[in-house]
């Protein structure tokens, strides 16, 4: 077994240590480096080396911010805000007291100073009644009716038949 810090093999039992968020199996020179975990938290190894049974580890999938996104806030977010507010004949204050946040955070928004979080994003549309994200379209929507709109692979099929 090779140390994972400093790559060198491991000589006796290895040490499980924390270092920055990460577990690492290390040797005992690269031990002093983080902290050392505690044996419960290593009790599945533990485990699975006493029985020889692996012991099943639940792993979450991570999270990909980009699956989670709707589309782009449009850029004019602010004055669309603003306007939807003056015309509910509302001040920041009440429109701060209906989506059941500060009013700095409201007047920051309208000033387009800070862009709004998805969740008070959502707050704000459904309060004022708005809509303040650019739906992702279609490629071919984009084209007008009929059209096709051509893309890079179809650049690079087109010149391959050409030859």
């Amino acid at each position: 077994m090779q140390c994972e810090l400093c790559g060198a093999s491991i000589q006796g039992p290895s040490k499980t240590i924390h270092i920055e968020g990460a577990e690492l199996c290390v040797c005992a020179r690269c031990a002093k480096h983080g902290t050392e975990v505690q044996q419960s938290r290593r009790k599945g190894a533990a485990q699975q080396r006493s029985t020889g049974v692996a012991v099943p580890q639940v792993r979450r999938k991570p999270r990909d911010v980009f699956d989670l996104m709707e589309g782009e806030i449009v850029d004019d977010y602010a004055d669309r805000i603003r306007i939807a507010r003056e015309g509910k004949a509302w001040s920041t204050l009440d429109l701060a007291r209906a989506i059941k946040e500060r009013e700095i955070l409201v007047k920051k928004i309208e000033k387009g100073d800070l862009i709004p979080e998805d969740d008070v994003r959502r707050k704000l549309e459904k309060a004022l009644g708005i809509r303040l994200i650019d739906a992702a379209e279609d490629s071919t929507s984009t084209g007008g009716p009929g059209r096709v709109t051509m893309t890079v692979g179809d650049v690079i099929s087109f010149k391959k038949s050409r030859k």
